[in-house]
């Protein structure tokens, strides 16, 4: 597999007559507690998928695991485009500097990017990094493989991650982008079991179960940590995209 650069670097001549793999991070801008920035789902989802990128080209300096055999070219190339930074955010909109464009108009620019981006790529992958996007991004992915896409939808979640701007999302800020990271101001959140709150989130959003839109405890993060998350989810896409192995509900396995 060959990646010479993202997107928005590229020439159409560099696309044409070319077998293509598009990784799309989708993400969000809302905020994430007094600590981290609003565009963090989007920055998530960015790296992993230029990481994944990278790495399925055989040019990711941080791979520890890079061998001379490894990938097998194809002659497939693989193209990482701008991250598309608004989504499905109305749970978070009790709180500035969150812009939400609903799950209807969500779900609309999916599908007619889809369509678009399909007249010259052979297969599409959202990389999502904002869990509020997940519905929309199943219908969305569903109709285009109805209509006879190559899509797909891979998330960027680890299991055992907390819900929002905690140890999870904190720590993988502080791997990759530390600067960014206001720890002198983290606070904790609410740290009830997600399914406890769901009944008064989906009613008043997230600000009616936290007052500094904190679902979870940041305390405990660190790059360490953040370094083995991002890992794991680089390694899934990675694996994911090799494989393509598309689920009945357009998730990439």
């Amino acid at each position: 597999m060959e990646r010479r650069s993202g997107l928005g670097q590229m020439c159409w001549p560099e696309l044409s007559d070319r077998t293509v793999t598009l990784l799309v991070p989708t993400g969000a801008t809302e905020q994430h507690g007094p600590h981290l920035p609003l565009d963090t789902d989007t920055r998530i989802a960015g790296l992993v998928a230029s990481r994944a990128a990278a790495r399925l080209a055989g040019d990711d300096p941080t791979d520890d695991n890079r061998t001379d055999d490894d990938p097998t070219d194809d002659g497939r190339l693989i193209v990482t485009a701008p991250a598309l930074s608004y989504g499905a955010s109305g749970e978070h909109e009790g709180f500035p500097g969150t812009i939400s464009v609903g799950h209807e108009a969500l779900h609309l620019l999916l599908i007619e990017y889809g369509r678009s981006a399909c007249r010259w790529a052979d297969r599409l992958v959202f990389v999502n990094g904002h869990g509020g996007n997940g519905a929309t991004l199943v219908a969305a992915v569903e109709r285009l493989r109805y209509e006879g896409r190559d899509v797909a939808w891979f998330p960027c979640a680890v299991p055992g991650g907390d819900a929002h701007a905690g140890v999870t999302e904190t720590s993988v800020l502080l791997h990759f982008s530390p600067e960014s990271v206001s720890m002198s101001v983290a606070e904790t959140g609410n740290v009830a079991p997600i399914a406890t709150l769901l009944p008064t989130l989906r009613d008043g959003g997230v600000a009616a179960v936290s007052r500094n839109g904190v679902l979870g405890d940041p305390a405990g993060a660190t790059q360490e940590h953040g370094a083995d998350i991002t890992e794991t989810m680089i390694a899934g896409l990675v694996s994911a995209v090799r494989d393509w192995n598309v689920g009945d509900r357009g998730r990439l396995r």
